[in-house]
């Protein structure tokens, strides 16, 4: 391990005695999806003076249900042209571009959901959303998928909010902001990956057709932007020029560095002023959060993604301003300082508390504004998008079975399915540099799963993991950081027996599966990131 136990246990005070720990949130998930439910409701009338509902007036919900609206419903989707088909989806080549709509006004969009289905492991990172309204050459909204709902760095991760939730660990992204537009409206979504093509992707894209649009009309806006690593001086969120309102953020951080890096501020510049007229009070604060990070969710804020405060760790987190938009007449730049701790990495002291960290950041700015503008400068390649991992398909390792059973490799997934709960399974996988590696891999859940205790080299790795799951799921399985030497590692796989969670019915299998073992060795990290960063545009 890279840090032994009596050293992390000193960082507990130093962290304002933050608590480690995840928090899920499950009982308020299920209370969130009924709000997203009733948010789906919220189309006022076209042309009403006050389109958004006051805050807590949720009868009006109900209220809108009883009038008529002069409207006509629409939906593009992937659905077969053979309604008594299957085979719902598209594909999406290397490269390639697909139109989810291309809709004729005066219109509004009012919902978005799609999943997806690809032996890309980041296809949230690969697979970029633009939005080009009225004929534009260029997007006025423009990000990658995983960004645009809600959770960065490619990661999959499941949280409830009102305009954006994802759900089935991730894979599943919704989104109801309103999107209304005079003209024409292009909704494409390109698969910028070098190496994986996208095998399904699945989408709903509902929109109302109206008459008419209010003289007053904004349009939606939602712009991607990196820094990787972050340089000196604030990093930028959003800078545009215009009368509008500013309506969410989502901010991502793959950390770098040993600490906390949420000591910065959020500055709101309004109309070309030069001192902020909107001042933070720390990074976890804009996010509605306090004394550090953890996973949650919440209606208008939360952390959809956190994984932890050592190197390698990964957090996102939104911000929505639905009751309390930033307006603006002339400009506006939305801006962060990346500030935060720095530990010594061997004897988890403090070394600085408020120090401009090299941390990697990536965000999203949602704002509505008209006229619309238009983003010409390219974003940053895919590759340059996400950390240096080293992604190995399970099918290319050397493995090994003991006792023989049901073994089976297919596309990138390795399936064994023995019928001893104390079966074995270990993959080779072979090292060109010494380093310190975070150990991540994609491993299957499933009814037929059973426990296995993960080793590396022959040290165990945690506790034993069970996994049985009602359904048939590839989940993200972190095993922390490691020092290894340049040469041929093992993986290994020993059987626990079967989990307590098994059906009564379930045949006697103990099944274990593998799609992808992923590293990330963290000096190439910092490497990468000084010869291969994107300055903020």
């Amino acid at each position: 391990m890279l840090f032994p136990e009596d050293n992390r246990t000193k960082l507990v005070p130093v962290y304002r005695s933050i608590h480690f720990g995840e928090c899920r949130m499950k009982r308020q998930r299920l209370l969130f999806t009924a709000i997203l439910i009733l948010c789906g409701l919220l189309t006022a009338t076209v042309g009403a003076e006050e389109p958004l509902l006051p805050a807590g007036r949720t009868s009006m919900l109900f209220d809108s249900l009883t009038r008529f609206k002069d409207a006509e419903s629409h939906r593009e989707s992937s659905s077969n042209e053979n309604l008594k088909a299957n085979g719902d989806a598209r594909s999406i080549e290397i490269g390639e571009t697909l139109v989810l709509g291309e809709m004729e006004g005066p219109g509004v969009i009012t919902h978005i959901w799609t999943t997806v289905g690809s032996v890309d492991p980041f296809h949230g990172n690969s697979l970029v959303v633009r939005i080009y309204w009225d004929g534009a050459e260029h997007p006025s909204v423009e990000a990658p998928l995983g960004d645009f709902f809600g959770v960065g760095h490619g990661a999959q991760s499941s949280f409830s909010s009102l305009p954006v939730a994802t759900s089935s660990d991730g894979r599943a992204r919704s989104c109801f902001w309103h999107m209304p537009f005079e003209k024409k409206a292009l909704v494409t979504v390109t698969n910028e990956s070098k190496q994986y093509r996208c095998d399904s992707f699945y989408y709903y894209l509902d929109w109302h057709k109206v008459p008419r649009l209010p003289e007053d009309t904004a349009y939606f806006h939602a712009r991607y932007r990196q820094a990787m690593p972050a340089g000196e001086g604030d990093y930028t969120i959003l800078e545009t020029s215009g009368r509008g309102h500013y309506v969410g953020t989502v901010y991502s951080v793959h950390q770098t560095k040993l600490g906390w890096f949420g000591e910065g501020d959020d500055w709101f510049f309004i109309d070309g002023e030069e001192t902020p007229s909107l001042r933070g009070t720390g990074t976890e604060d804009y996010f509605g959060d306090a004394w550090g990070f953890r996973e949650f969710s919440r209606p208008f804020y939360g952390v959809s993604l956190w994984e932890g405060y050592f190197p390698g760790d990964r957090v996102s987190a939104y911000r929505w301003h639905l009751t309390d938009p930033v307006y603006f007449r002339k400009s506006l730049k939305v801006a962060i300082e990346h500030r935060g701790s720095i530990f010594n990495e061997k004897t988890g002291l403090q070394t600085k508390s408020f120090f401009e960290r090299p941390d990697w950041i990536r965000s999203v700015a949602f704002w509505y504004q008209s006229p619309p503008t238009t983003f010409s400068e390219e974003l940053p390649a895919a590759d340059q998008r996400i950390a240096p991992y080293r992604v190995f398909q399970a099918t290319d390792l050397p493995r090994r079975v003991a006792p023989k059973g049901l073994l089976t490799a297919e596309k990138m997934r390795v399936m064994y399915v023995p019928r001893k709960g104390d079966a074995e399974i270990e993959f080779d996988f072979e090292l060109d540099t010494a380093g310190t590696y975070q150990i991540n891999a994609f491993l299957f859940y499933s009814v037929f799963g059973s426990r296995y205790q993960a080793y590396l080299d022959d040290t165990p790795l945690g506790e034993p993991l069970d996994f049985y799951r009602s359904g048939a799921d590839s989940v993200w399985t972190r095993f922390d950081l490691h020092r290894l030497e340049a040469g041929t590692h093992t993986l290994r796989f020993a059987g626990r027996g079967a989990s307590p969670g098994r059906r009564t019915l379930t045949p006697n299998y103990f099944a274990f599966g593998m799609d992808y073992l992923v590293l990330l060795r963290l000096e190439d990290m910092a490497g990468y990131g000084k010869s291969k960063s994107e300055s903020q545009k």
